[in-house]
């Protein structure tokens, strides 16, 4: 894996023009999107599934979160507004530490013992302070904000832990049907289900995963007069314009593509839906001159959504058990059909992608209003070119639709999809963005 060279912003704070530095740094929006980069880094390196993904970014932007909230009463403490939030206690003994540098740390702590390869998070903070170090900062305030991150850190960690997800090892094994109208593993690699049992954890804000249950999918059937085979019908006969090419590779998102060269299956490279609107969330908050603080709030109200947003959907993913586009129109249209992007390996309906990304406007419309214009840049480092967008919901509409030009899903799961996924968004910004 490539080493991350980050926090830019941050060394240059404290090497230019050759000042005394100030005792709390001037952090930045840049400098949390660089731990969200870094993050997200490690999660393509891993493929990390974006369920457990979203879970990964949640956790961590909490620990940061934590220590804004016990340092400025005008943002609230999360007990009483997460499920199962316990009242976390402040390091009162510990002093001199700095605020941003505090919660900068902890998020790095919590991401770092989170993540399989943790580790690279984890020698990028100690690259991170010891380059603050040398710049002159007190070694003091250093120790101390360090100190204070760990002890956050641990009572979130221990907090993550408690969710659940632990447990699912011990569930039996999940097995597809291989039933009319259900989900199989689709080609090339014909991977297994992916955390099918995502939804007995722990939600943040919903009172169980199953609490926005939406209509049923259009029902399967073989008949070709039926809903579902006109449905079938049109997404194979739909020819894609160049344009409608090009969203579909953007919004692609899928963690588990690979390449099939003839002799082996290579793994391609790619961010989850999460990591994209994580990185969006960053984008809006330095073009609109967040600070630190509010910058936490964001990331922290987002990620929240997300792993919501991903719980939600795979309710339903698991109880519908719907076919993939490519597996029916294989089997009753056309054997030879591929889809433009490779099918995730999980059931179709509710669209994942929809759902996660109409949560995530639903949050961001909240805090920069419903004209707020942007161009995505996320998937810039990635070979993809950056797509201008006029508000949080066109970019949402348009992530979802990319699933139906894509070819990997129906319309009525992307349609509810969205639908889904502004009911999270909804809920999370009443329950942890509210006043």
């Amino acid at each position: 894996m490539k080493k991350f060279v980050l926090f830019v912003p941050l060394l240059a704070l404290f090497l230019g023009c050759g000042k005394t530095p100030a005792k709390d740094p001037e952090l930045g929006a840049d400098d949390l999107s660089s731990v969200v980069s870094a993050m997200t880094e490690v999660m393509v390196h891993d493929v990390t599934n974006p369920p457990l993904g979203s879970r990964f970014f949640a956790y961590a932007c909490l620990a940061a979160y934590e220590v804004v909230a016990q340092n400025d009463e005008s943002f609230p403490t999360m007990q009483g507004r997460l499920n199962e939030y316990p009242v976390l206690q402040p390091p009162d003994s510990i002093k001199g530490y700095a605020t941003n540098l505090s919660a900068l740390l902890a998020m790095m702590e919590v991401a770092g013992k989170m993540q399989p390869s943790g580790k690279e998070i984890t020698a990028m903070k100690t690259r991170l302070l010891d380059s603050l170090v040398k710049a002159g900062v007190d070694e003091n305030v250093v120790a101390q904000s360090q100190k204070y991150a760990q002890a956050i850190s641990r009572q979130i960690l221990a907090y993550a832990k408690s969710d659940r997800y632990n447990k699912i090892s011990n569930y039996p094994r999940y097995a597809p049907t291989n039933t009319n109208g259900s989900w199989y593993p689709t080609p090339p690699a014909y991977f297994a289900a992916v955390e099918p049992l995502f939804h007995t954890i722990r939600p943040f804000t919903l009172d169980s995963s199953a609490q926005f249950k939406p209509q049923p999918p259009v029902p399967f059937s073989e008949r070709q007069n039926s809903e579902f085979y006109k449905m079938l019908q049109g997404l194979y006969r739909h020819s894609l314009t160049e344009d409608e090419k090009q969203i579909a590779a953007f919004w692609d998102c899928n963690p588990f593509a690979v390449q099939d060269n003839g002799h082996l299956l290579v793994g391609l490279k790619k961010i989850s839906p999460g990591a994209h609107w994580m990185g969006i969330a960053g984008i809006a908050c330095k073009q609109s001159g967040k600070n630190f603080a509010q910058t936490v709030q964001v990331f922290t109200t987002v990620a929240v959504g997300l792993m919501d947003g991903f719980l939600s959907c795979w309710d339903e993913k698991y109880r519908s058990n719907r076919i993939r586009p490519e597996t029916a129109i294989r089997k009753y249209i056309d054997a030879s059909w591929t889809p433009l992007l490779q099918t995730p390996p999980f059931p179709e309906y509710l669209s994942g992608h929809s759902t996660v990304s109409g949560a995530s406007a639903t949050i961001l419309t909240h805090f920069f209003g419903d004209d707020f214009a942007y161009t995505d840049t996320v998937e810039v480092r990635y070979g993809l070119p950056a797509r201008k967008f006029t508000s949080f919901k066109q970019a949402a509409q348009e992530a979802a639709i990319s699933r139906y030009y894509g070819g990997i899903h129906f319309m009525d799961a992307i349609e509810n999809g969205l639908v889904q996924g502004e009911q999270v968004g909804s809920l999370v910004v009443r329950k942890v963005a509210g006043k």
